[in-house]
């Protein structure tokens, strides 16, 4: 069993994570890096603290004192408007720090997110390709069931 804490954008910080929860049992979008057999627990649940991001510094102890043993920073952190410029650091910090794995990503992009965002001129400069490589690479009928 892998035991997980999630971390969202704090836009979203009254968002009950449905998503997030349903991509965590059909191991898709960020949790599809895990065996499909392997179960999945989460173990912690909360917003960043709103920019420049200040629950990052704290939240990670307390998930890992609930057992978290890999942190996913969620998907409205990369689709979200605008993206979140600060979500490298956050992997970075959290990883460095608190010397436990960083995921960028929970639910699969919804398709029309990534259509949107795809037409902004931002987007290639954001680089999110390279940051969340395996969110852009999902089934296209996935990403569209997340619609």
């Amino acid at each position: 069993m892998k035991k997980i804490g999630i971390i969202i954008c704090a836009r979203y910080q009254n968002c009950g994570g449905g998503k997030c929860l349903r991509a965590m049992r059909e191991h898709v979008g960020g949790f599809a890096l895990y065996p499909k057999d392997e179960e999945l627990q989460l173990v912690g649940y909360s917003y960043c603290g709103g920019c420049p991001g200040g629950n990052v510094e704290y939240v990670p102890q307390e998930m890992i004192k609930n057992g978290a043993e890999v942190i996913h920073l969620a998907t409205g952190m990369v689709v979200g408007y605008p993206p979140c410029p600060r979500l490298s650091h956050f992997k970075e910090f959290i990883e460095s720090y608190y010397e436990v794995p960083v995921v960028i990503g929970t639910h699969p992009i919804p398709m029309k997110y990534l259509i949107a965002h795809q037409k902004l001129s931002f987007w290639e400069k954001t680089d999110m390709f390279s940051i969340a490589e395996h969110l852009m690479k999902e089934d296209p009928a996935i990403m569209k069931a997340y619609d």
